[in-house]
């Protein structure tokens, strides 16, 4: 693969010595010109500043890179890439280009509350044992509606995005979730030298469930921040909520997360709702007429799942009771819900 820097200028806090910045921002970009003034002039407010920006650019066709040069050239690093890689390979080329000890990726077609940046550092700063943080996520259009809050994986192989069309004010109290969503959330930079990056053979849709799920089969945990605001269009850069190619990918992607993460006596325990959970999702998309597309996904990941490494770290017994508990817990509360 060829990475073209386009810019590099990295700012530091302190000056003399070198010391490892506190927090880089990194926003991956497909044909985001439209949402990028929004995005980066409420970045660019934050009461905490970002000691680092980096926009990693998937290979743009319309005028994002102009735009990010022309704008932004004294305060962003800019990295190029030769074609559309996906968000999980855009994400990684930042983090591996980042200087801190925190690293937050942050979607291009949000807008942040002033407070966000702080609120976000302030939930993860002072426990080793968080990996990620996630934000407030509120619809753009309807900002007392929650986009998500954090995100839920159950025994049927099903993720799912907590609070989804529902009222902000339930979901007041910061807390601990399965999983991270990776449009607006922080991570601990170290830990991803103990459990690897996002996986880029996920390309996009659940690499950031895969990423919080290896995170807890290490012994990590993953907190929603209820302060940490933040106004999502969502499907600026993929479509609508449901297409072909969202369904497709997401169908194999999640083959390749069971795959990878749950262990032979996960699968072969829950092995019966998964299937169950195929079958739902199935008859759901065929009334939507896109039955095939789910389907192919499902069978395309069963057929290449084997390019996937599995996590295996020994003697963790006690976290993969936890995780299977909390899978439990979230299925129930997925029925409470209805």
């Amino acid at each position: 693969m060829v990475v073209e820097q386009c810019i590099i200028i990295i700012f530091y806090k302190d000056i003399g010595e070198f010391k490892i910045m506190s927090v880089s921002v990194v926003i991956p970009n497909y044909n985001g010109e439209m949402y990028l003034k929004a995005c980066m002039e409420s970045l660019m407010e934050q009461s905490l500043k970002a000691d680092e920006i980096i926009i990693v650019d998937n290979a743009s066709t319309d005028e994002s890179v102009k735009y990010i040069k022309n704008r932004y050239s004294n305060i962003v690093k800019l990295i190029c890439l030769e074609k559309n890689y996906g968000f999980s390979k855009a994400v990684n080329e930042g983090i591996k280009n980042s200087n801190s000890e925190f690293v937050v990726l942050l979607n291009n077609d949000t807008e942040l509350h002033k407070e966000w940046l702080l609120e976000l550092y302030n939930c993860i700063k002072d426990d080793e044992s968080i990996f990620s943080a996630c934000s407030k996520m509120l619809r753009f259009d309807n900002r007392n509606i929650i986009d998500d809050a954090g995100d839920e994986y159950t025994i049927f192989g099903w993720a799912r995005k907590i609070g989804d069309g529902e009222l902000s004010d339930k979901y007041k109290e910061s807390r601990e979730v399965f999983s991270s969503c990776a449009g607006a959330a922080i991570y601990r930079t170290s830990i991803f030298k103990k459990i690897g990056l996002f996986d880029e053979n996920f390309f996009a849709y659940l690499e950031d469930m895969d990423i919080s799920y290896r995170a807890r089969i290490y012994g990590y945990k993953n907190y929603y921040s209820a302060k940490a605001k933040v106004y999502h269009i969502g499907s600026a850069t993929s479509g609508s909520r449901h297409n072909s190619f969202k369904v497709k990918l997401s169908a194999r992607n999640s083959i390749y997360l069971i795959y990878k993460n749950m262990n032979d006596i996960q699968i072969v325990v829950n092995f019966a709702f998964i299937l169950l959970g195929i079958l739902i999702k199935w008859l759901y998309f065929s009334v939507k007429g896109l039955g095939r597309d789910y389907i192919s996904g499902i069978i395309e990941g069963i057929r290449t799942r084997k390019k996937i490494n599995r996590v295996i770290v020994k003697n963790n017994l006690y976290n993969y009771i936890n995780i299977e508990k909390m899978l439990v817990k979230n299925t129930l509360h997925l029925f409470k819900r209805g």
